[in-house]
């Protein structure tokens, strides 16, 4: 079991997301758990390029301070959604014989709907904790459609299993030696 937390940085992790302070104290509460049971955290952040608040060495780029990595803790970048595209994420949790993946970040609609997706595709067990990912408002929906679409209709019983973040915490805590 692996806790992801995906493009979770500093330029786009703020009080417009739906539900921000849920958010933010959800996903620091599974990663002080995680580290507690030994879970690995492992974080991905989203390169948009030269030119962009988000591009690489830039500190919209940077991991919100919230949820700031440990030293030993791993970070993939990638360029497109999904973070098991060309990063070498993939590979790393093959070595490591993971199956299992909680998936947790920004945004609902964009990378947290491809990892869930992609990472279905790739044979992992998904778990998505409730209130643990989060969106904007875009054209077509609210933030909070957005998240009740993917979360409650898209995801649960599809590609994941869409769970309360106590129960997630539970299953985190079963795993400790």
């Amino acid at each position: 079991m692996v806790l992801l937390v995906i493009d979770a940085q500093k330029e786009i992790t703020n009080d417009r997301l739906y539900r921000f302070q849920e958010f933010v104290s959800t996903v620091k509460m599974l990663i002080k758990t995680a580290r507690e049971c030994g879970v690995e955290v492992i974080f991905v952040r989203h390169d948009d390029g030269a030119g962009t608040p988000m591009a690489k060495g830039l500190d919209g780029f940077e991991i919100y301070d919230g949820f700031a990595p440990e030293q030993n803790e791993k970070i993939f970048n990638k360029q497109v959604n999904s973070p098991f595209k060309d990063t070498g994420f993939a590979e790393y949790l093959s070595e490591k014989g993971e199956t299992e993946l909680i998936i947790t970040g920004l945004q609902t609609d964009y990378c947290i709907d491809a990892a869930v997706k992609c990472g279905f595709e790739r044979g992992y067990k998904i778990i998505v904790p409730q209130l643990a990912n989060t969106t904007f408002d875009n054209r077509f929906m609210t933030a909070e459609k957005s998240y009740e679409y993917y979360n409650n209709f898209i995801w649960n019983g599809r590609y994941a299993e869409c769970i309360s973040a106590d129960d997630t915490i539970l299953r985190m805590k079963g795993l400790q030696k």
